[in-house]
């Protein structure tokens, strides 16, 4: 079984324990990761439309709800519970192909892949701001994840099974 199948086996189980945990704290490392690293890549010059704004990202089959709100000066988190000005939501595998620009927003969005609800306007200003950003960092780190292979069982010297498991090249 390929890792693609085992991650598509595992992400809906996975999601239901996910779904069920308390968001803020997904909220708040997105909004320290947002303030340190897409205010410095657009030299802190995050949208105004954005400011006081409640913007929601959700990931569908991994049961994560990021809640955040801009204030003008750094990114907030917010309670899911909340209400948000626009939500976007998409598979787990959908925006690692928006975050390594294996696919376009535009043809995500027309397949019904990518859905903005609310606000789509201020949708629209946040997935523009995004598409600003350089992500090849991002790519390379999320391309090592997806090379990982399953584990499988080490043998020992003698030929014996270990209780070792190793990572496949």
């Amino acid at each position: 079984m390929t890792s693609a199948a085992v991650w598509t086996r595992l992400i809906e189980p996975v999601g239901r324990l996910v779904g069920r945990l308390p968001q803020f704290p997904h909220s708040t490392a997105l909004a320290a990761a947002l303030n340190v690293g897409i205010r410095a890549r657009l030299g802190g010059e995050v949208p105004p439309e954005l400011r006081g704004k409640v913007v929601r990202i959700v990931v569908r089959d991994a049961g994560l709800r990021f809640t955040l709100l801009y204030d003008g000066s750094v990114f907030r988190p917010r309670f899911s519970h909340d209400a948000a000005d626009v939500t976007i939501s998409a598979s787990l595998h959908d925006f690692g192909l928006l975050a390594t620009r294996k696919e376009d927003p535009d043809s995500l969005f027309f397949a019904r892949r990518l859905l903005i609800e609310g606000d789509t306007e201020l949708g629209l200003t946040v997935k523009n701001a995004l598409d600003a950003l350089d992500t090849s960092r991002l790519s390379d780190v999320l391309d090592r994840l997806a090379s990982l292979r399953r584990p499988r069982e080490a043998t020992n010297a003698d030929g014996s099974s270990g209780n070792r498991a190793r990572f496949l090249p």
